[in-house]
């Protein structure tokens, strides 16, 4: 059975704790980093903890994962997200991996500031998967053996400079700016047999309550297992990393279909052609909030965040957002996979 575990600061101390019903059981120790943590407490334990509880509303937010970890993620790994960033997906040949800074990673409900040189910021929902354990060598990693290097999963925004990233054909530079990796609030601990049901999981997220983002983990074109065996022949892995494992389709940003570029370079300079469909607009000043939310078929649990998007300088905010997500299940077991948010 999953357990939900939250990174937070009370009373001015930092502390780990298991969630349950919106209320905390602190973990007695002190754990400075991801990677203690998971090291010193596995899910067996943490699921019979007991003692004083503090309400999850008392509390200040931190990061499941900390910015000594790595932020590995996987770029155009969804079949429609690739069609729409103008890629191929029968071309693609190979596994898309990048970084982002882990300078970025902030916690759940942080105030997301958009540097004043930027003007086209997106949102990207992710499934993050939280390495249970060290690879320094090439390892064969299989649907199997997931649960021997997978500890559990959280919820990534991938926020993206797309006038950085696109032009100047960066992706680090445009997804590293400082607060451009939310993530959580929750890490949700899973069981080899809650790893078996990946595939299940359903990810959305929403602007103003219209479905941009919809997906099913199934249709990842590189999943878990293969990514990370590759991974293992190229660098070393540590406990508490983050694999966060691609968006899917309904990004603000989409790029012209092949055909229309065709179309489009045949014009005389100067002439302007209109094809049909609607382009989603980037966040908007003051205005969109987005919901993510990943769930295990159609029944999903959530409480509410509400994260705002800070200027620099004097420009003007870019957007107030709210964010949850949820990780349940309608049937079968594990019988219910709690909150994620």
């Amino acid at each position: 059975m999953p357990l939900n575990v939250l990174h937070f600061k009370h009373e001015g101390r930092a502390q780990w704790g298991v969630i349950r019903d919106g209320r905390i059981t602190p973990v007695p120790k002190a754990f400075a980093t991801t990677r203690a943590f998971l090291e010193a407490n596995s899910i067996e334990a943490l699921s019979q903890l007991s003692g004083a509880t503090i309400k999850e509303t008392d509390v200040e937010l931190l990061s499941p994962v900390t910015k000594n970890q790595q932020f590995l993620c996987q770029g155009a790994n969804y079949r429609q997200h690739m069609i729409e960033s103008g890629m191929d997906p029968d071309a693609k040949t190979f596994n898309m991996i990048f970084t982002k800074a882990q300078s970025c990673i902030a916690p759940a409900n942080t105030d997301v500031v958009r540097p004043s040189r930027v003007r086209f910021l997106d949102y990207e929902i992710e499934l993050g998967l939280v390495l249970k354990r060290d690879v320094t060598s090439p390892e064969r990693v299989t649907d199997e053996r997931l649960h021997e290097f997978v500890a559990g999963a959280v919820i990534v925004n991938d926020y993206s400079a797309r006038d950085v990233q696109i032009p100047e054909m960066q992706f680090y530079k445009g997804k590293s700016f400082r607060t451009f990796g939310p993530i959580g609030p929750y890490l949700c601990l899973l069981t080899p047999d809650d790893l078996r049901r990946l595939r299940d999981l359903q990810l959305t997220l929403t602007v103003n309550g219209k479905v941009r983002q919809k997906d099913s983990v199934a249709n990842l074109v590189y999943g878990p297992a293969e990514t990370l065996t590759e991974l293992s022949s190229v660098q070393d892995l540590h406990v508490g990393d983050l694999l966060s494992t691609g968006t899917p389709s309904g990004c603000a940003l989409r790029v012209p279909s092949p055909r229309r570029q065709r179309i489009a370079a045949l014009l005389p300079e100067g002439d302007c052609l209109e094809i049909g469909g609607v382009r989603p607009q980037p966040l908007l000043a003051g205005a969109d909030r987005w919901r993510a939310g990943i769930s295990v078929r159609s029944r999903s649990r959530a409480c509410h965040y509400r994260r705002r998007c800070e200027p620099e300088a004097e420009d003007p905010p870019l957007a107030a957002t709210s964010a949850s997500a949820a990780i349940c299940s309608s049937g079968g077991s594990p019988e219910n996979w709690p909150s994620l948010r």
